[in-house]
């Protein structure tokens, strides 16, 4: 596609802001970059390949990953091994993008590997085994199976988890062309009697879901969660994740008070796709939360998570110790900062 001069000058700048150091230019251009498209792909593509800054990949990765080119396939599956589990990570999420289509095989045989390869960073791992998912119970039992008895505690236990999207009878799952319908229902009008089918339905929305939308499901879940007996929260909070999930994945950070909020006064274990948008939109504000919750956890699921989490924030904000909120963990949780700064 020939780029108009005045369009590949606008594309130069914002890879330049791209690839700088300011949070907040860099993920306006990021979401500009999203926005222009097929136009960029070749120069975030670029970016993947030759930029040192680690949080300037991943921004790249994100761009084209709501972009959805076929071009960035082999760069995401190239960028899927990369020593930077940040940029691997985020690697990994572009290409699950094309987990379906015609070089499926090709991602789920690169994904397969890593999630086998023990010497590979966790996150890595668990980002790897979370894309794979995508291809349903069946298909992915053998790979679970061989997982079962990892030698690290996080990947047998994501292994053996039972899935929350399993379906019953009763909550079938929407077709795509229903997904939207029933968001906006949902947020509108009030949610369906099963977390399990939202939470299908908020895997399949498109960008036609406002993300004020999105916020109000997430606000009307967390308020349902908080009235249902024990038994029935976890479903409700696989749900209210995947909204925050849904939200993430479009750029946006309307979600982090609450996420920030939840996991501050959560008594269990956030799931796995909380922990996942949290790494892609939390910020600065949420790194003291996640500093006082490993500092009193116990559980090493958790504690893997936040640890993770905690360094993606730091990285992909270019966060330094002498950050204001690095100064204020350090006063209060010197000794877990000391364990979750990266080396």
């Amino acid at each position: 596609m020939a780029i108009r001069a005045s369009a590949s000058r606008e594309i130069d700048a914002l890879i330049a802001d791209l690839t700088g150091h300011k949070t907040v230019a860099r993920e306006a251009a990021m979401a500009r970059l999203t926005v222009i498209g097929s136009r960029a792909v070749e120069r975030l593509i670029l970016v993947v390949h030759s930029s040192k800054l680690p949080v300037a990949r991943v921004s790249a990765l994100r761009a084209l990953e709501g972009i959805r080119d076929p071009r960035s396939l082999g760069p995401a599956l190239e960028a899927a091994t990369d020593a930077d589990p940040s940029v691997a990570v985020a690697a990994i999420a572009l290409a699950r993008a094309f987990i379906r289509q015609d070089k499926g095989a090709d991602v789920v045989d690169r994904l397969t590997t890593l999630a086998l390869d023990q010497a590979r960073a966790e996150a890595v791992r668990l980002a790897a085994i979370a894309a794979l998912r995508d291809l349903g119970p069946a298909t992915v039992a053998p790979l679970l199976k061989a997982l079962a008895d990892d030698a690290k505690p996080a990947i047998r236990a994501e292994a053996t988890r039972s899935p929350k999207t399993v379906r019953s009878a009763a909550a079938p799952a929407p077709k795509r062309e229903d997904a939207d319908g029933m968001l906006a229902r949902a947020a509108d009008e009030g949610l369906p009697e099963h977390p399990d089918q939202l939470r299908e339905a908020l895997a399949s929305a498109s960008r036609t879901v406002t993300l004020a939308r999105l916020l109000r499901i997430a606000e009307r879940i967390r308020e349902r969660e908080s009235t249902e007996p024990e038994r029935l929260r976890e479903g409700w909070a696989a749900a209210r994740a995947a909204a925050h999930l849904a939200l993430a994945k479009r750029r946006s950070r309307i979600g982090v008070y609450d996420l920030r909020e939840w996991l501050g006064s959560a008594r269990t274990p956030l799931p796995l796709d909380a922990f996942a948008a949290l790494s892609m939109v939390g910020d600065s504000s949420c790194l003291e939360p996640i500093a006082n919750r490993y500092a009193a956890s116990r559980d090493e699921w958790s504690r893997t998570r936040l640890a993770d989490m905690f360094r993606a924030i730091v990285k992909r904000e270019a966060i330094s110790r002498r950050h204001a909120a690095i100064k204020r963990v350090e006063r209060k949780q010197k000794r877990a900062l000391d364990e979750l700064w990266p080396r």
